[in-house]
C-alpha cells in the first residue's frame, strides 16, 4: 500500500539566502517563490496532520518558519495550519481551552472562524456604508454601470 503525498506550503517569517535554501533542500526537497518567502513541499505521511508535524520537525530548527498549511484544503474544505507558539502563549491557550472544555486545536478553530465571521461583518458594513454613500451622488443605474466596467478591467479579481 502506498503512503499519500501531501502538499505542503511554508510561510517563513523572513526571505531565505541562496545558500539556506540550498542548505535546507538537502534534508527536502523545496520549491520557493521569486523572493524566497514561501516555499513548497510534498511529503508522504499517513494523514495530513502528521505530514505538518513531519515538517516542523524537520525543518523548524533550519528555517524561520512562521507558519506551515496544506497546500489543498481537505475532505471538509478546511485548511490545516501548523504554527509554533511560544511555550507561555501555549500554556496560556491551553488553559484557556481547559476552561472552556475544549482541545487547544478546537479553542483555535472556534476562536479563528468568530474573527474571520466578524471580519466578515465588518467588510459588509464598510461596503453597504461606501455604496449608500455613492449613491448619494448619483443615480443607482449610473453606479451599476461604473462597477461592471470596473470589474470587466481587474487584471485579477480577488477572492474572499
Amino acid at each position: 500500500m502506498t503512503m499519500p503525498h501531501h502538499a505542503l506550503e511554508i510561510t517563513l517569517t523572513r526571505p531565505l539566502s541562496s545558500a539556506a535554501l540550498l542548505h535546507a533542500a538537502r534534508l527536502l526537497p523545496l520549491a520557493a517563490n521569486h523572493d524566497a518567502t514561501r516555499l513548497m513541499a510534498l511529503l508522504p505521511a499517513k494523514t495530513p496532520r502528521r505530514a505538518l508535524r513531519r515538517l516542523r520537525h524537520r525543518l523548524g530548527d533550519r528555517l524561520p518558519i512562521d507558519v506551515i498549511t496544506m497546500h489543498y484544503p481537505d475532505a471538509d474544505h478546511h485548511v490545516l495550519l501548523n504554527v509554533a507558539l511560544p511555550s507561555a502563549v501555549h500554556a496560556a491557550l491551553t488553559a484557556q481551552a481547559r476552561r472552556a472544555a475544549q482541545t487547544p486545536e478546537r479553542f483555535v478553530e472556534l476562536a479563528l472562524h468568530r474573527a474571520l465571521a466578524e471580519h466578515a461583518d465588518q467588510e459588509t458594513d464598510r461596503l453597504h456604508r461606501e455604496v449608500r454613500q455613492l449613491l448619494a451622488h448619483t443615480s443607482p443605474g449610473y453606479l451599476l454601470s461604473a462597477v461592471g466596467r470596473a470589474l470587466t478591467r481587474l487584471p485579477e479579481s480577488p477572492t474572499p
